[in-house]
């Protein structure tokens, strides 16, 4: 075994695992490459050609850079894992009126435990992904920080990762930025690989269609829902919808009404097939509730503490005080936040770092 220890690496053949595989190997780690089957395309309702992490050439791609560096590589199926337990509750999370983060759910209950798992059963120190993010030691605990790569930085889907997980994880490609990535991928003689596009999609969801994913997968759920009202915030009913899965708080496109002026999805009831709509100003909050907490940088929150907090994957981040109480957060806003999503992740930051993060469950 090498004096670095061996790493089993995660290997989705897209440029980023690959990258890290490489960048392991060059630094002198024994390296495991494996490629993780989530789930069936057909299965999904797609309509066009199987793509992305799953997908036969995907899995070919791992496993031709496995051979022309000499490293074993394994395919792993955890399909039913994965259904169980993401498939299941994203639909599940939509019944009930909310908008659920599947990738956070993923990378902490079926990623990293089936990685940790198999890197047990082949004797492997440690576990890497090419996740754009850094971890460090300090304090006794380790510290998830945002990737050097600001437009990249991933560290927000890794909020849920365990202490004794992070130990055995190592990121790679965290000090570096995509183009420097890519570039290194050229010079690697992956010219092809370089090249390749990215998906932004849920993996599961065909063409980003979350509503025909769920018409297809619950049986008669259009039937069900649909006709349900449009209802303003003092009760006033101003015309029908198709179905309250099918929105989400802050969506003003698709809403199919004319009130005069911009009107959005603030609250969504599912007891009794309500969607509440508004203007913009009543998507406006001062607070929220956060469960499931999760905490890295710090054992606990002793006392209120100002930070920065994330609500959604693409939010730059407002500043907050938070308070422990318990396994939840109170969160406050000086300034009101827009769009707050029961169900979404909220992630807390002090400077790069990740205090810690859990699931918004309501604004108060």
């Amino acid at each position: 075994m090498s004096n670095k220890g061996r790493v089993l690496v995660a290997m989705s053949g897209g440029i980023d695992s690959t990258m890290a595989a490489v960048m392991l190997h060059e630094e002198g780690y024994e390296v495991i490459g494996i490629t993780m089957k989530t789930w069936d395309y057909a299965s999904s309702g797609g309509s066009k050609k199987e793509t992305g992490c799953c997908s036969l050439d995907s899995i070919n791609d791992a496993r031709e850079v496995a051979v022309h560096y000499g490293f074993p590589h394994y395919i792993l199926d955890i399909r039913s894992e994965f259904g169980d337990a993401i498939i299941d509750d994203f639909v599940s999370e939509y019944l009930a009126g909310r908008t659920p983060n599947p990738c956070v759910l993923c990378n902490t209950h079926i990623k990293w435990t089936a990685l940790l798992k198999r890197a047990e059963n082949l004797k492997c120190n440690f576990i890497a992904t090419g996740h754009y993010a850094n971890i460090r030691q300090e304090n006794g605990r380790y510290v998830i920080s945002k990737g050097k790569d600001q437009h990249k930085d991933q560290s927000y889907v890794l909020w849920g990762i365990s202490q004794e997980n992070l130990k055995k994880t190592i990121f790679p490609l965290g000090k570096y930025v995509k183009d420097e990535v890519r570039k290194m991928a050229y010079e690697y003689g992956f010219k092809e690989l370089a090249k390749k596009s990215e998906s932004y999609e849920i993996c599961f969801i065909p063409e980003n269609d979350y509503r025909g994913f769920l018409k297809n997968r619950v049986e008669g759920l259009e039937e069900k829902v649909a006709g349900g009202d449009f209802v303003l915030s003092d009760g006033t009913t101003v015309g029908k919808h198709k179905g309250y899965p099918f929105y989400t708080i802050g969506q003003r496109k698709g809403l199919e009404i004319a009130m005069g002026n911009p009107m959005y999805v603030t609250k969504i009831v599912p007891e009794n097939n309500t969607v509440v709509i508004g203007p913009k100003e009543e998507l406006q909050e001062h607070n929220m509730i956060v469960k499931g907490l999760n905490l890295i940088k710090y054992q606990s929150i002793e006392s209120e503490l100002e930070v920065l907090t994330k609500i959604r994957y693409h939010d730059p981040g407002t500043m907050s005080t938070i308070t422990q109480k318990g396994d939840n957060i109170q969160v406050k806003f000086p300034k009101p936040v827009n769009a707050i999503a029961p169900g979404q992740s909220a992630v807390f930051y002090e400077g790069d770092d990740i205090i810690g993060g859990g699931i918004i469950q309501a604004n108060n």
